[in-house]
Parts: C-alpha cells; sequence; structure tokens
C-alpha cells in the first residue's frame, strides 16, 4: 500500500492537533470554584416550538389574550421546562463535552417567570465533589443560577454528574 507523502503528515498533523470545546474534568472542578455561562436569548419561535414538541399547549402558554386579561402574569411566558432546557443546552456545549458520563438527580425551583425575549445565562459553583469507587469517575454537584439579562434570578438547581477523570487510575479510598 502506498500512501502520498503529503496526505501521509496531513494524517499525522490531524491526529496531533488539539481539540477544543471538551469539557471539565473532574479534577478541574474543585468545591468552589465558579463560572457562567455565555448567554442566550429565548424567543416567541422558541416557545412556540417547545410547546408543541412537548405538548404543552396549556393556555398560559398559547392564549395572549388569556394572559392580558386573567392571568397575574403579562407577556408571552416561557415554560420553565424550556427556560432549564436552554440553560442546560448552554452548560453541555460549554463544559461536559467528552466528559461528562451521566446526570444523576437534582433539585429544581422556579423563583420568576420568563418571558420571550429574555436573554438568560448560567451561574455555576461547585457545592460538591467526590470520587467513585470505580475509577475514573467523580461525583459533582453545582448549584446552578438561571439569571435575566436583568440580574433576576429565575432558576435554581443542583444537579448531580458523574463526570470523566483525567487521570483514569483516581478513585475513593475504601474507609
Amino acid at each position: 500500500m502506498h500512501i502520498d507523502r503529503v496526505l501521509f503528515f496531513a494524517i499525522l498533523e490531524y491526529l496531533d492537533m488539539e481539540i477544543v470545546g471538551l469539557g471539565f474534568h473532574f479534577e478541574e472542578l474543585p468545591v468552589g470554584r465558579k463560572f457562567q455561562t455565555i448567554g442566550r436569548t429565548i424567543t416567541d419561535a422558541d416557545i412556540t416550538n417547545f410547546i408543541n414538541a412537548t405538548g404543552m399547549v396549556e393556555t398560559m402558554f398559547t392564549d395572549l389574550e388569556y394572559l392580558k386579561t386573567e392571568s397575574d402574569i403579562k407577556g408571552r411566558v416561557s415554560p420553565g421546562a424550556l427556560v432549564y432546557s436552554f440553560a442546560e443546552g448552554l452548560l453541555v456545549q460549554s463544559t461536559m463535552q467528552h466528559t461528562g458520563f451521566a446526570f444523576l438527580n437534582m433539585e429544581l425551583n422556579v423563583h420568576a417567570p420568563t418571558f420571550a425575549g429574555d436573554t438568560i445565562h448560567v451561574e455555576c459553583e461547585v457545592i460538591e465533589a467526590r470520587l467513585t469507587r470505580r475509577s475514573g469517575r467523580g461525583l459533582v454537584r453545582t448549584q446552578n443560577e438561571i439569571i435575566n439579562q436583568k440580574g433576576h434570578k429565575l432558576i435554581t438547581y443542583t444537579p448531580l454528574r458523574m463526570l470523566k477523570c483525567k487521570d483514569p487510575t483516581l478513585q475513593r479510598k475504601e474507609d
């Protein structure tokens, strides 16, 4: 088999190239570390597509006249599930690519409504980090706050995730 020299060196260069956009490993998330995501504006189209895709065709999301005349919430309100989903999307694309193994559990609280036109970002703080008995894995819990463009806290949630360790031999020592 004959491989052209230019192609051979191009393949070598590609294989040695750094991959960007990878997530955090367990060791990079000590308790107390804080970071935030980029922003994402929630549009009317996002809300319409989400409620149709999920079947959340509740009057609160589909009848603007009802919102104007009978609801305590005025304006095109977004389902909390959409806001949470977008927050997770912002986190996954920036912190968990190739390192996230599992989403294990969480507690979630909604503090305020989110409306079409709101721009959200997520502020995270690591509140728990521990190795598992199985080598190469750690558990990380974060306190995540979804914040809008006015600085208002919309939702807080505390996911527990299993992440890959950079060092595949790391594991919790038996007590």
